[in-house]
């Protein structure tokens, strides 16, 4: 299925735009916050997998919940959804370029506008983008595979400033899967991670671009490989100071909010690809990876004016290892799925690293699980397109539910969103939209 000649027409415009919006219009931009039914970036309102979402349906009918709607012409991509002020924003592949659109959250998923952002990457046979946009009212933040970051007009998808990671940064992923960060907006900045060898992070003014701040990191070892993992960064305020921690290619690492390098945990790193999103509880940070590591609990500890990261535990690739879809925390468990391209349900207990249950059944689907977590239960999706509702429960594993996605060609990776009593399921060309509530 081709644009319709409307939406081609919107896609195409604002790539003459390249100047800077109106004073006005930057001006405007506020603070990313999370209202009753939003999920304006990456993992929702924390970056955690977690909805707030109550009154949910706690049992699936077979077949599973009724579709609401479905909205198609968004392109290919394995790119996941932002909802904020009653649009849903993406990203898609289509004749050459990839883009970022928003649709109108009340007219069943219609394209509002359509922005191209760069050069399509095939990415070794993964065709796409990768990147879920960050929502901050006025303005919308994406970033292509091929290293093209953009800033929008949230209303217009008029672009705002524009970045290219290799070009201005020297950046570069640790493989060849194309770079899949979703940024992170955090007060007037926008911090993400270019991956190169004097600006493995970098913030930007989230309002023009302008850089304030990049952050080299030193030699970690003989672990993994240099450039940009396929994690996002998250804050934490461990060991009484604010910093960003983020995966890269040689490990886990801790940023200042003023940009010094602060500590670096080489072990957890591979040289295949470091994904999944770290945990942040309090003084601690869980983290895991595949291609044969593992995963760990780390605790952030003052070290004179800095921090220093400890190994509470370590679990083996034996023992649980996520490749992709990442893991929760609830209470004080943490779930996901176990092995490369797996995605066995399994419980964790965060405190002791025991696996309580699971790590070993392969559960309702095939491969690898994206998951998230709303009103006491689990959702996981797995790449063959089996969507399964399980329990959130350390009692063992309780399938309460599952549904196959429609039209599975692709593996079927993009996280489940749960919001406004809907859960969206964003598969290539088409976003799904169905009632949960």
């Amino acid at each position: 299925m081709r644009f319709p000649t409307a939406i081609l027409l919107s896609c195409l415009l604002p790539s003459l735009l390249l100047t800077y919006a109106s004073t006005d219009s930057l001006t405007k931009a506020a603070e990313l916050t999370a209202r009753p039914g939003e999920w304006p970036q990456w993992q929702g309102p924390n970056r955690d997998g977690v909805s707030t979402e109550t009154g949910l349906l706690h049992e699936w009918p077979e077949g599973g919940p009724e579709l609401a709607w479905k909205a198609t012409g968004l392109g290919d991509g394995f790119a996941g959804i932002s909802i904020q002020n009653g649009r849903i924003y993406t990203m898609g592949s289509r004749d050459g370029q990839e883009t970022v659109l928003a649709l109108d959250l009340k007219n069943n998923g219609q394209i509002l506008w359509c922005t191209p952002v760069g050069k399509f990457g095939d990415n070794a046979g993964k065709p796409g983008a990768r990147c879920t946009p960050a929502a901050d009212g006025d303005l919308v933040y994406a970033l292509g595979s091929q290293g093209d970051l953009v800033c929008c007009d949230a209303a217009t998808g008029n672009v705002v400033w524009k970045k290219s990671f290799p070009a201005d940064f020297g950046g570069k992923m640790m493989s060849i899967w194309g770079f899949s960060e979703s940024p992170l907006v955090d007060g007037d900045k926008l911090i993400c991670t270019p991956g190169g060898k004097d600006a493995m992070l970098v913030a930007l003014n989230k309002k023009t671009g302008d850089e304030i701040w990049r952050c080299a990191i030193p030699d970690l070892g003989g672990h993994g490989k240099d450039g940009a993992g396929y994690s996002s960064v998250v804050i934490s305020n461990g060991a009484g100071k604010k910093q960003y921690v983020q995966l890269v290619g040689r490990g886990l690492i801790g940023v200042s909010e003023d940009g010094k390098y602060l500590w670096g945990y080489p072990r957890i790193a591979n040289q295949g690809a470091n994904i999944t999103t770290p945990l942040v509880n309090g003084d601690y940070i869980f983290t895991t990876t595949s291609y044969g590591t593992g995963s760990a609990l780390l605790k952030l500890e003052p070290d004179g004016d800095g921090v220093k990261a400890d190994e509470v535990y370590f679990l083996d690739a034996k023992q649980f290892n996520n490749h992709h879809g990442g893991v929760v925390m609830v209470g004080d468990y943490i779930y996901g799925g176990n092995g490369q391209n797996q995605g066995f349900p399994t419980c964790i207990e965060w405190k002791t690293g025991k696996i309580v249950w699971g790590g070993k059944e392969r559960g309702p689907g095939k491969g690898s699980a994206a998951i998230a977590y709303a009103d006491g239960r689990l959702y996981f999706r797995y790449e063959d397109g089996t969507m399964a509702l399980l329990d959130a429960s350390p009692d063992g594993l309780k399938v309460e539910g599952t549904f196959t996605i429609p039209d599975v060609s692709k593996p079927s990776w993009p996280h489940p969103v749960i919001a406004g009593g809907k859960l969206y399921l964003r598969e290539q060309d088409a976003l799904l939209c169905y009632k949960v509530k």
